[in-house]
């Protein structure tokens, strides 16, 4: 991946402050993925792991599906005026691009492509306090389920009361 790429963001709340808490953020390959659904050219795609990707190539880098994403994953890869900036890229789970598994365009365009490798995403791999994990949704959904009853839900526990300190309907 280029120098200076982040497919993932770190959101900052209260920074320097007491109660400080650093949040990544990152595609989450949606189920229907708004970014796909206002993209012009459907440069957008899911793979049969469900993981969604886009083609660079088809990509004309309107911006579109910046606006859309609910979590900002697409990010332009340069900073500059608009047409300057190039063409989105976004988190691909570490599972390559359109081109054929581990070829080196694939490897210039889009990065190691760790899932047909057989490995984890880099960053829940590379995660020094394993709050970002990778694998089947079921034995995640546990891990998380046994965090939470142990640690409980005010403290540390995120959810939507602690992180938007909102009451939440049931």
């Amino acid at each position: 991946m280029p120098w200076g790429i982040n497919r993932r963001r770190v959101v900052t709340i209260n920074d320097g402050k007491p109660g400080e808490r650093s949040i990544s953020m990152a595609c989450m390959h949606c189920t229907d993925a708004p970014c796909a659904a206002v993209c012009p050219t459907s440069c957008f795609y899911t793979t049969a792991d469900a993981i969604v990707l886009h083609d660079k190539d088809t990509c004309i880098g309107c911006g579109y599906c910046f606006y859309a994403c609910p979590f900002g994953a697409p990010q332009y890869p340069r900073v500059g005026n608009f047409g300057g900036r190039g063409k989105m890229d976004k988190c691909t789970y570490c599972a390559g691009g359109p081109q054929q598994d581990n070829t080196s365009a694939e490897y210039r365009d889009y990065g190691s492509n760790r899932i047909a490798e057989g490995k984890l995403p880099l960053c829940a791999e590379m995660c020094s306090t394993k709050a970002l994990l990778a694998g089947d949704g079921d034995i995640i959904a546990q891990i998380y389920r046994e965090r939470v009853q142990q640690r409980g839900y005010g403290s540390g526990a995120w959810g939507w009361r602690t992180a938007y300190r909102i009451e939440v309907r049931s």
